[in-house]
């Protein structure tokens, strides 16, 4: 067959010696032709590199045999964050045992993320988008539910009535275990260098730290965008004041990296001088010197399990009740100690 012509349903019914009705069933993942013959005709669109109309699909309401994934970071963050390497490669190990194949974007603001889950169920070009970093009032979980898109949300709160299904953890549990082991130590000035101020995970460990007070703990929570930069500025202005804090949470692994190298500069000792801990771990974080104490979450399984949710979604006639996901676990390493007396 000619590599230049398109590959039709048409062709793949004449090769696989079925009718055109056939191959669509098996193609779109619906009853009506033996396993053999769907992995036959599986094989021979394979074969041929087959590649659906999204016109086609549309006209027809037939599948996508795609799920969506618009992420509103800046590029540069998302290169050198572990938690979105593991979560994108869970969530492909969950789809590709199923063909279902993920089209991922970036976005610039929540604004152009709602104009794209718009575009892509006008065109029909997924059949169920993963939603990550919810808002305080988020306007994104309205616009799904109003346009009919299949959606699952990592969060940290179970969603509210009328929203999408949500596969969610416990961030406050999980900040009360960071804050609550630092100030156990006896640190009583503790500073949050956090990602963007009005997501939910942020405001929630923003209330868990501020819940300290009652124990005679200072806490100062500043706003970030994740990145190793601003995180090195950051830590930089709060270690050169007088009265600079005795401990330092960040938001990921990255940041907690940049703002350890920053105390080294400084000649402040870590953990002696300094304490620090971080929301997210990975492989680095266990490396660098002092090993950095961390929250660990199976971010992979999460990325599985929340693609394996979406799959269950977008076969169900409603919305789908909301799933816990693994809790994660405090692990001590050597950038945390008592504060000096």
């Amino acid at each position: 067959m000619s590599k230049a012509k398109r590959v039709t349903i048409t062709d793949i019914a004449r090769l696989a010696g079925v009718s055109p009705g056939a191959v669509s069933f098996a193609l779109n993942g619906r009853p009506g032709v033996s396993e053999q013959t769907r992995r036959r005709i599986l094989e021979i669109a394979e074969e041929h590199q087959w590649l659906p109309s999204s016109t086609a699909r549309a006209l027809v309401g037939a599948r996508a045999g795609v799920i969506g994934f618009a992420v509103n970071r800046r590029a540069e963050t998302l290169g050198a964050e572990a938690f979105f390497t593991d979560l994108v490669a869970g969530a492909q190990s969950a789809l590709a045992a199923n063909r279902i194949g993920m089209q991922m974007v970036l976005v610039s603001s929540i604004e152009e993320e709602v104009a794209t889950y718009r575009r892509w169920r006008s065109a029909n070009q997924v059949d169920g988008v993963i939603v990550i970093d919810p808002l305080e009032d988020d306007p994104r979980l309205d616009v799904l539910i109003s346009i009919g898109l299949p959606a699952v949300v990592i969060g940290s709160r179970a969603s509210a009535e009328g929203e999408p299904a949500a596969i969610w953890l416990d961030d406050s549990q999980v900040a009360h275990s960071v804050f609550d082991y630092v100030s156990a130590l006896g640190h009583q000035s503790i500073a949050y260098i956090a990602g963007p101020a009005e997501f939910q995970h942020t405001r929630l460990r923003m209330e868990v730290l501020s819940g300290l007070v009652g124990r005679g703990v200072t806490g100062e929570v500043i706003a970030t965008d994740f990145s190793p930069a601003a995180a090195s500025a950051t830590t930089r202005r709060v270690l050169s004041r007088a009265d600079r804090p005795s401990a330092i949470v960040y938001d990921n692994d990255v940041m907690a990296i940049a703002g350890l190298r920053v105390a080294q500069e400084m000649g402040i000792s870590v953990p002696g001088e300094l304490s620090i801990a971080s929301f997210d771990d990975s492989v680095v974080a266990g490396l660098v010197h002092p090993s950095l104490t961390c929250i660990t979450r199976d971010t992979f399984g999460l990325g599985a399990n929340a693609a394996g949710f979406l799959l269950e979604q977008i076969d169900a006639p409603e919305v789908l009740g909301d799933r816990i996901g693994a809790q994660p676990q405090l692990t001590v390493r050597e950038s945390t100690a008592a504060p000096r007396a």
